[in-house]
């Protein structure tokens, strides 16, 4: 089971500081979960500048110029927040019994960890 999804809430632990104009710290939804290559993609995090060539579409209209994302960054990068403390924390699992039309089913949920210092 995945410990990032597409959807959650993540906060950048590597790199430059905001102070020397990295993007340590910042906070984002995540937009797409690469699998293959341990890669996400954070919203607002980790832009970079792709110059793209001058073409025409159908209608004749100009494309091209200079654009910018989000690329993708190492999953082990990133920390999901707590949706409580609003910090970034380890993700734990458990078994929890989840009853749906009346049949009992044991599944897998996520859980964010507490640590030492939030009890």
């Amino acid at each position: 089971m995945a410990n990032i999804k597409k959807g959650d809430i993540v906060q950048l632990i590597t790199g430059r500081t905001q102070a020397r104009g990295g993007d340590r710290g910042k906070q984002g939804r995540v937009l797409e979960v690469q699998v293959e290559k341990n890669r996400v993609v954070v919203e607002g995090i980790n832009f970079v500048t792709k110059h793209v060539r001058v073409g025409q579409t159908q209608r004749g209209t100009k494309t091209g110029g200079i654009e910018t994302f989000e690329a993708p960054v190492h999953i082990s990068n990133v920390a999901l927040v707590d949706p409580e403390s609003k910090k970034p924390t380890r993700v734990g699992f458990r078994n929890e019994v989840v009853e749906k039309n009346g049949v009992k089913k044991t599944v897998r949920v996520r859980y964010a960890k507490k640590s030492g210092k939030d009890l």
